[in-house]
């Protein structure tokens, strides 16, 4: 019956195979089995060897995954690495390789191949350095609500020899948050950690990871409130009142009241008032609103009434009584900071014109005295003048007395007077 045996673990096959060959003083070592290395970067593999006494070295090299049997490819002579490989060893046996532009397919065992004067005398040393390549990606949610915390963390499908991790927000390292290994902590997130994450390993910051944008979840902020109108607001004119906010998701409710109302006065982006009146003045304000809260801005809306117009007719009769004469006066009336200024203004216009006849019909003993039409028992009922006051002299001489210059207001005192005879 023949006894089934189990094949050594590979360290073992590789020192039985060089004690084999050239006794137990023969042997390679490397300084590394594994290499975890960064898509793009430059890895180095070292190590050291030996070989018995009076057989001399004639060559050296790299080969990868060897087949017993099989003479192995020299790398520096394979088309796929000859570019990007380099080799040395010195007097001390010390012997290294350097693979530039570390790439995936480059994931194999890579081995030292040793070349003595003695054609049964050369050894592979095996298994070798394992070579795994590896990208960074970042790991985190797509979206996180405001208030939260987050952890981003920066994944390699191996593990890296000592890294430190660098994390960048926007294209710009990050310096005031919490790294700890390969995570980085958002402590209570807010709308500002809105941005694209990416990290790094120290001495390959050309090697960062893919941008990983991080969106976050706010109510509205920045609410604002524009008036648009054609000048300024004035009685009869068009207003539009827009509203804007900044939040995520974008808002997409907006309501707009009037300060003392019950109820709505409008919904939407923007809101009209098409001829305006006085009624419309007052503060309005605006509640921008998506499905985590709502925020409002208040403006101040004020509409400017017209001054009034008043309009005197002042009636004079030429001399030769074939012609009437019209002097209209119109006065615009703004704003008066008390209202008895506005009825003296009245009175003093009336005297004015009243002084105008006095100087006009200088002779009192005129045979065609027009002004005695002005008397009442001279009045027709329908008289388009009876409205006019008699103004009572204390001097039966001088009706007009009380026509004192010092009443009179300086308005009208380019007021015109016309005679056609």
């Amino acid at each position: 019956m023949r006894s089934l045996r189990t094949a050594p673990p590979l360290p073992l096959v590789f020192l039985l195979m060089t004690a084999g060959a050239f006794g137990a003083e023969g042997s390679v070592k490397y300084n590394q089995q594994e290499i975890c290395a960064l898509k793009g970067s430059t890895v180095f593999m070292n190590g050291t060897f030996t070989h018995p006494e009076g057989l001399t070295v004639t060559k050296t090299f790299w080969v990868i995954d060897p087949i017993p049997g099989v003479e192995p490819t020299d790398l520096s002579k394979d088309p796929d690495y000859s570019s990007r490989v380099g080799f040395l060893t010195d007097e001390q046996k010390r012997f290294s390789l350097k693979l530039s532009d570390v790439m995936k397919k480059d994931e194999h065992w890579f081995c030292f191949r040793i070349i003595t004067n003695e054609e049964k005398a050369r050894w592979t040393g095996v298994p070798g350095v394992q070579l795994r390549v590896t990208e960074l990606h970042v790991e985190a949610p797509e979206e996180v609500t405001e208030g939260q915390t987050a952890d981003l963390t920066c994944k390699t499908t191996c593990s890296l020899t000592d890294p430190k991790f660098i994390w960048y927000k926007n294209g710009r390292p990050l310096t005031t948050k919490t790294i700890k290994n390969n995570q980085l902590h958002l402590q209570t997130v807010s709308s500002e950690d809105t941005g694209s994450y990416s990290c790094a390993v120290g001495g390959s910051q050309h090697l960062s990871s893919t941008a990983h944008s991080l969106r976050v979840r706010y109510p509205p902020k920045r609410v604002s409130v524009s008036i648009c109108s054609s000048g300024e607001i004035v009685e009869g004119s068009s207003v539009t009142l827009t509203c804007s906010s900044d939040g995520n998701p974008p808002v997409n409710i907006y309501t707009w009241f009037k300060e003392g109302g019950t109820s709505s006065v409008g919904s939407g982006h923007s809101y009209s008032i098409i001829s305006i009146t006085a009624d419309h003045t007052g503060l309005y304000y605006c509640v921008a609103q998506n499905d985590h809260g709502a925020l409002n801005r208040t403006v101040m809306v004020t509409v400017k009434t017209c001054g009034s117009v008043v309009l005197y007719v002042v009636v004079g009769v030429s001399l030769c009584g074939n012609a009437a004469l019209l002097t209209v006066v119109f006065w615009r009336r703004g704003k008066r900071q008390k209202r008895n200024l506005e009825e003296r203004d009245d009175e003093v216009s009336f005297n004015r014109c009243l002084a105008i006849h006095k100087h006009t019909n200088a002779d009192p003993k005129a045979q065609d005295d027009t002004y005695s039409a002005l008397q009442p028992s001279a009045r027709s009922s329908d008289d388009v003048y009876h409205t006019l006051a008699t103004v009572q002299s204390s001097s039966p001489d001088d009706p007009y007395t009380a026509l004192d210059p010092q009443s009179r207001s300086p308005e009208y005192d380019t007021l015109a007077v016309s005679s056609i005879h």
